[in-house]
């Protein structure tokens, strides 16, 4: 703000100065004129002629009176190049007394100010243009008219001149106003931007406490408290760093639930197996009792291998340090394959799956994770369809997407429990035992990953009773130089 003020008060100098000379440009120049037209107006009468001086106009006792009387600070009349006229006073105001006094001029004035306002009266070749001459106690505007006066006997210039002490007023007044105002205007600045910005880093403050609140996984369900700024700048701010912190809420809520999930997951399995050796180490050697430990206790290494390598998986897949051997696939053999191992899984429970529709269709994947994302499909609607029911397999093409569909009438799933179905360690039947084969919850986790890591989506539709139905939709391969 002083900087603005300084240019302002700078550039109200400037204009003023500009201002305040052409007045005293124009008020020059209009006495010249009218003095011009005094002499012009009295004409011989109002000339006499000094033949001991040569022969040079003489302005008359008249005119000279006249011009006497003129309240002209600085006046010179001449021929082509001598002086007829000299002013005989100067108004001079004096600021102490507040009054105006009449002071001698240019016939008191010094020699060297004499010759200096004669050099510079002879030197204007324009009319109207003024001209500065600086003196020994003043500064000068000069203005000229040039021009004969056929009635004037050979006067030819008459030059008006105006001291420029008013340029030196207005800084000086201009000056002093700033000096006086301008720390007034500032010392309001400073109070009402003290305000402002106080009113304004209110809500930030009271921000940053909300946010230094929320300091561990247990305050995570604080939010900063929105007033009425939640529509600007702040409002945006706040809601941004809610969203935020709601995602690490569920992010830790997940993390923590999972924990305890694959902790749960693994103690059972650990648990059966040292009852297992610990039975087989009770138990004659080479007996079937032994044996049968060591079976039970060779199946729960399994299933904590698989358990390990899904885990594994998933956390590789988190951190995007799993690589996909990305080439062209073709899917319908790919989900004979896969219908044909669904075929041998659901002979055991009576299960009949069928292939519905298979056309032929090309993908930009990794073979193995697809196989493994569509086994798990069709295992998962085996293991929950009731012994006599059907599992449904279909792959048709549309619009540049392949479609694959795994449909199966089994026991269905919750409207409630459908938001969680890709949720790790999440199961449709919790009160099924772990051993019947029911899994440990992280197929479904997998093969969205697979899913989402071949830029395709995954959706599930499902009837408590009726059935589910999941559909992968994947963009199809396109061989190059090929349209859309």
């Amino acid at each position: 703000m002083v900087a603005a003020m300084a240019a302002f008060a700078i550039t109200i100098g400037y204009q003023r100065r500009i201002s305040v000379r052409q007045r005293l440009t124009d008020e020059a120049a209009s006495t010249a004129s009218l003095v011009a037209s005094i002499i012009e107006r009295q004409g011989f009468r109002g000339l006499a002629v000094d033949t001991a001086a040569g022969p040079k106009p003489v302005l008359s006792v008249t005119v000279t009176s006249l011009l006497d009387a003129l309240p002209d600070e600085y006046l010179i009349v001449g021929d082509s190049n001598q002086v007829v006229y000299w002013s005989k006073y100067v108004r001079q105001f004096d600021e102490q007394e507040r009054n105006a006094s009449l002071l001698p001029s240019v016939r008191a004035a010094a020699a060297k100010d004499r010759d200096a306002l004669t050099t510079a009266a002879f030197a204007i070749q324009e009319s109207g243009v003024a001209h500065e001459v600086t003196l020994s106690t003043d500064h000068v505007l000069l203005v000229a008219t040039l021009r004969a006066l056929p009635l004037a006997g050979g006067v030819r210039r008459v030059v008006a001149g105006v001291s420029m002490r008013r340029l030196a007023d207005v800084n000086s007044e201009l000056t002093g106003l700033t000096v006086i105002v301008a720390p007034v205007l500032v010392l309001m600045a400073m109070g009402v931007a003290w305000t402002l910005a106080g009113r304004v880093l209110e809500p930030i403050d009271q921000m940053v406490d909300d946010v230094e609140a929320i300091t561990d996984g247990r305050s995570l369900h604080r939010r900063i408290v929105l007033g009425s700024e939640s529509r600007d700048e702040l409002g945006r701010l706040g809601q941004t760093v809610n969203e935020m912190v709601a995602r690490l809420e569920k992010s830790f809520v997940s993390l923590r639930r999972f924990t305890a999930d694959a902790s749960h997951e693994l103690r059972t399995p650990l648990a059966v197996i040292r009852v297992d050796v610990e039975r087989a180490m009770t138990t004659p050697q080479n007996s079937l009792e032994q044996a049968v430990a060591l079976e039970e206790a060779l199946q729960q290494v399994s299933r904590m291998t698989g358990l390990v390598e899904s885990l594994l998986t998933l956390a590789r897949a988190d951190e995007g340090r799993f690589n996909l051997m990305r080439e062209p696939v073709p899917l319908e053999p790919l989900m004979r394959e896969v219908a044909e191992t669904a075929t041998i899984l659901g002979e055991e429970p009576g299960i009949a799956v069928t292939t519905l529709l298979l056309q032929s269709v090309a993908v930009n994947g990794d073979a193995e994770r697809l196989r493994q994302l569509f086994l798990n499909l069709a295992t998962n609607a085996i293991k929950y369809t009731q012994r006599g029911g059907a599992v449904d397999i279909s792959l048709e093409t549309r619009h540049d997407e392949a479609i694959i569909t795994v449909k199966d009438n089994g026991i269905g799933i919750a409207a409630a429990d459908l938001p969680f179905v890709f949720d790790r360690f999440w199961r449709v039947d919790r009160a099924r035992s772990r051993s019947e084969g029911s899994g440990v919850g992280l197929g479904l986790a997998i093969s969205q990953w697979i899913t989402h890591a071949h830029e395709g989506r995954i959706d599930v539709t499902s009837r408590l009773g009726r059935g589910t139905t999941f559909t992968v939709v994947l963009p199809a391969h396109r061989p190059e130089g090929t349209n859309s």
